[in-house]
């Protein structure tokens, strides 16, 4: 599959399911690319789709049987929106560095290790009036790394968004932008294995389709 070159092939693009719930047309939307007219279309689609389905048939999925539907605020990210995002990003673009987002936002590019990942930036509605009242981030970001084989996750403040990341060489790391910032947990730090559920009382326990 090469780069679409005509709105026939972007439309075939769009169509290819990623997963039972989730197609690559909802991970082409950006709202740089429709703002600035940029195209977000991949350079290497095989390779972005191949990501993609990674990310949501091992991550995006068990979220949803487990949680009700997720919502997808950001994912695939060309080359060249990303960087127009990071040249701009003291404007509130907030697009990390293109080649620190290969395999992350940029799924049509390996890492500088060689390997495959994508990241997509999601919320969760399930946990929106919970995080409202007074649930700590920190519950669905322990509850994700006892259940699931992320790479990467960065929280937001804002409905408790965050960035989640499937990787072939997982970092199993959990950043924080909302308070208390930094990072939560890495491997070496002392909180990193056992069981954390004491941390997300109440919490279903994993679903898959």
């Amino acid at each position: 599959m090469g780069k679409p070159r005509s709105m026939k092939a972007l439309e075939e693009l769009g169509r290819v399911r990623l997963s039972e719930h989730f197609f690559m047309r909802e991970m082409l939307y950006s709202e740089i690319a429709n703002f600035h007219g940029i195209p977000n279309m991949p350079d290497d689609p095989d390779l972005a789709v191949a990501a993609g389905k990674r990310l949501c048939e091992e991550l995006l999925e068990p979220l949803h049987a487990t949680f009700g539907h997720v919502t997808i605020r950001s994912a695939f990210r060309s080359v060249a929106v990303n960087s127009y995002g990071h040249e701009r990003r003291k404007r509130g673009y907030n697009c990390g560095e293109t080649t620190w987002n290969h395999a992350r936002h940029v799924w049509d590019r390996r890492d500088a290790d060689g390997c495959m990942g994508a990241t997509a930036c999601i919320v969760i509605p399930w946990f929106i009036p919970r995080y409202e009242a007074g649930t700590p981030w920190q519950a669905l970001a322990w509850w994700i790394h006892d259940h699931l084989p992320y790479s990467d996750m960065a929280f937001f403040a804002r409905n408790a968004a965050f960035n989640l990341r499937w990787c072939e060489k997982p970092a199993r790391r959990i950043e924080s932008f909302a308070p208390p910032r930094g990072c939560l947990t890495k491997p070496g730090m002392a909180n990193h294995g056992g069981d954390h559920s004491s941390a997300y009382p109440g919490f279903p326990a994993l679903r898959r389709h």
